[in-house]
């Protein structure tokens, strides 16, 4: 993946994965999102936030 894409999909995943953290939130203050992932027919995105930094691991899920 080219570096364009990338930094597209990290500050993407960013804005994505605040809004589920707060989500999870509401349903229960006391509760964290540790893991998300997304399937589509082309990609499938996994990320493990954590407080400082997201993992975020993308591939393809017909391999």
């Amino acid at each position: 993946m080219d570096n364009t894409t990338t930094i597209q999909y990290a500050g993407l995943m960013h804005s994505f994965i605040m809004k589920a953290r707060s989500t999870v939130r509401d349903i229960d203050p006391q509760n964290d999102l540790t893991f998300l992932r997304i399937r589509s027919k082309k990609n499938e995105i996994m990320v493990a936030p954590d407080k400082d930094y997201f993992l975020i691991v993308i591939q393809n899920p017909t391999e």
